[in-house]
């Protein structure tokens, strides 16, 4: 990303003044605010004073110690990259949820935390009609969209599709009212599923479905999609969207929950036999054979191992671990830094043995 390109000649005197995702970490919490009855936005600032420059749908991987134990999570920006003096996440409460808790109950203003960012690649194409459609906490990626049209007043035809549990877990509900009463070309349309709380519920109810977006976004098909949402959302969005006449590269979408690449059925060239490493999880007193042509990640969650990850493509740097010795072939998409690497971490998940492997685990 050109991070010269949001600002003005004055202000690109200072570019010195900009959160460098290679070099800081550093973050306070400024404000906490309850959006829902579980959701909470956080919003952070550089401890310097440094401004921030990311696109909208980006995100920041956390590295938190809850209980003791590094933890690490990715959050996606829910605030305009045009106020770029600090930025938002949004989280949901999720039962059981060992971060989304901690930081419901721990985190409050002032409090210190580090983060590598920004990162990812789910960014809005210049058009003229788009198509937000989120489900649940979904929705923080694509908020940043409409916020980020609002600031700069950019013309362009939005419908913002949302949908949640019930009426009360709509995030954002009076955001977005407030900000279509004043952006001409942004119509809402929120699909609770339920209406339970609030059974005066003056719309629809339900799931997405073919028949509902005929109805909710009738030239479907001219538009560019930008969807975010729980797995079982998008399958369903994606598979809507193709029926009704969105051509592919037109539908954009943003998940954390991609599937392990290795498991793909990949034709094979017949050349040099691929070798197998000793890979030893020492706080696990596990021991199991990688080849070389296999990343640890998948091979250590077919045999039972507990590693924690997440997008399994070197993307959130949720599987972050020590090596304790040999060497890797690591491929990342900038889940992990430089000096994280030259520290002796990897990324299990794009890692591929070059040698016999002992791993801090």
């Amino acid at each position: 990303m050109d991070t010269k390109s949001q600002f003005s000649p004055a202000e690109r005197l200072h570019l010195a003044d900009l959160w460098n995702r290679d070099a800081d970490e550093d973050l306070v919490c400024i404000d906490v605010h309850q959006e829902t009855h579980d959701v909470k936005t956080f919003t952070f600032a550089s401890p310097e004073g440094k401004r921030f420059a990311f696109e909208a749908g980006q995100y920041f991987l956390f590295d938190l110690e809850v209980g003791g134990e590094p933890e690490s999570r990715c959050y996606s920006i829910s605030s305009s990259p045009r106020r770029n003096n600090a930025f938002s996440v949004t989280v949901k409460r999720v039962a059981g949820g060992k971060i989304s808790n901690w930081l419901h109950d721990t985190l409050t203003i002032g409090s210190k935390v580090k983060a590598n960012g920004p990162l990812g690649h789910f960014i809005r194409p210049n058009a003229k009609k788009y198509l937000f459609l989120s489900g649940g906490s979904g929705i923080t990626p694509v908020m940043a969209m409409v916020r980020e049209l609002a600031d700069t007043c950019e013309p362009a035809d939005v419908v913002f599709l949302h949908a949640g549990r019930s009426p009360k877990d709509l995030i954002f509900r009076d955001d977005l009212a407030c900000l279509a009463a004043r952006m001409k070309g942004l119509r809402l349309q929120f699909l609770p599923e339920t209406v339970l709380g609030e059974t005066q519920w003056p719309g629809l109810t339900g799931r997405i479905s073919a028949d509902y977006m005929k109805l909710a976004v009738p030239d479907l098909a001219e538009r560019i999609v930008m969807c975010c949402g729980p797995a079982p959302f998008m399958a369903a969005a994606r598979s809507i969207a193709a029926d009704l006449g969105v051509p592919p590269q037109n539908y954009i979408e943003e998940s954390f929950d991609a599937a392990v690449i290795d498991e793909v059925d990949i034709p094979v060239v017949e050349e040099a036999v691929t070798r197998t490493f000793q890979v030893s999880f020492a706080k696990q007193a596990r021991q199991i054979d990688v080849s070389g042509d296999q990343t640890v990640l998948s091979c250590a969650k077919k045999a039972g191992i507990k590693l924690p990850s997440s997008c399994s493509n070197g993307v959130c740097g949720t599987c972050k671990s020590k090596l304790v010795s040999g060497t890797v072939d690591m491929n990342h998409n900038g889940g992990i830094r430089q000096r994280e690497i030259d520290a002796g971490l990897f990324l299990p998940c794009c890692s591929k043995p070059l040698s016999d492997l002992v791993i801090d685990r």
